[in-house]
């Protein structure tokens, strides 16, 4: 039987790149600052070793563990997703991993991952599930950054970057009325941040007089197939409605399926709006009118602010609002 082989050592790396122990620790820690041909010669000499840097030690040395745990409800047909991809990618070239956890709808499964994270000693937590007051202490104590994304909380815990859910309630609300809709159907998510569009939207067409609204709610996370049941339902109700207000891109693009399936034309039978601007609102047929939210934009607020951490800075801002646009495309 042949024995295992030596796990090659930082001092192996050292001798095939013909540098010290002590140069080839600090490209492993922060390559930029070693000179551009010397970090050349390290990173063959890796490759050439096989060597894998001890990240968890050097991170006990530094106090800084170079993990950022990203905290989301779901993916599958997840208006996150596009601004998970950019915040992994800007993690990622900033040196640091990603520790991804699905929290569900549920605070306890919430707070059970956050505390998984801080005992891996990350150096940022960046969440938007729902926290319960427990966790939220368990927040506050911790020296971990904590971010609240896609939310703008009166007080955030540590910081929040995202926009107000409320501002764009209403604008899809003004922006109905201006393009001279009248009968609202509201299809909302069982979720707090939905609801405040919710609320926003009803209070704002209420003030510009709009007429009736009908509503429905479905499960998080909203899907193409919950469209079925609520077009079903919504074709029951005693006039239909002229546009359809959707929770996501995802059940927008359903509902089109739908209305398209029981002869309807969209928008000139039935107008149907979305929420992400996802890729598929951009690529149906009708192209779907929806709310964009930068998710970059969001990606890059909360790395610049994981760096200032990192750097011993306070937050320049405590909470950062990127805003939103609407996009007026085909389906209304």
């Amino acid at each position: 039987m042949n024995a295992p082989a030596k796990t090659p050592t930082l001092d192996d790396v050292a001798a095939q790149a013909g540098v010290s122990a002590a140069t080839v620790s600090r490209f492993v820690n922060n390559p930029g600052v070693v000179a551009p041909a010397t970090a050349e010669r390290i990173r063959a000499a890796i490759a050439a070793t096989g060597y894998i840097p001890n990240l968890l030690a050097s991170g006990m040395a530094s106090n800084k563990s170079k993990l950022v745990a990203v905290l989301i409800p779901h993916l599958t047909d997840s208006i996150f997703n596009d601004t998970i991809e950019a915040m992994v990618a800007e993690i990622s070239a900033a040196g640091m991993m990603v520790m991804l956890g699905i929290t569900g709808v549920s605070a306890s499964r919430t707070g059970e991952l956050i505390r998984g994270a801080l005992s891996r000693r990350v150096d940022a937590i960046i969440s938007s599930g729902p926290l319960d007051p427990e966790t939220v202490e368990l927040v506050r104590r911790s020296p971990a950054l904590f971010l609240q994304i896609w939310e703008l909380p009166s007080e955030p815990i540590g910081m929040a970057v995202g926009f107000s859910h409320a501002a764009a309630g209403r604008d899809i609300a003004r922006f109905l009325v201006s393009r001279g809709y009248r009968r609202p159907h509201l299809i909302t998510a069982e979720g707090a941040r939905a609801a405040v569009r919710r609320d926003a939207f009803l209070a704002e067409w209420q003030a510009l007089d709009g007429g009736p609204v009908s509503q429905a709610t479905v499960d998080i996370p909203s899907r193409f197939g919950h469209a079925r049941r609520a077009f079903a339902d919504m074709r029951r109700l005693e006039q239909l409605p002229d546009v359809v207000v959707c929770g996501s891109d995802y059940l927008a693009q359903g509902l089109i399926v739908e209305a398209q399936a029981a002869g309807l034309r969209v928008p000139d039978d039935l107008a149907v709006m979305g929420f992400g601007n996802s890729s598929v609102a951009g690529e149906m047929r009708p192209t779907i009118t929806t709310v964009d939210v930068d998710g970059t934009r969001i990606a890059r607020e909360a790395i610049a602010a994981i760096r200032r951490h990192g750097e011993g800075l306070p937050p320049v801002e405590r909470s950062i609002d990127v805003g939103f646009r609407l996009i007026a495309r085909e389906s209304a």
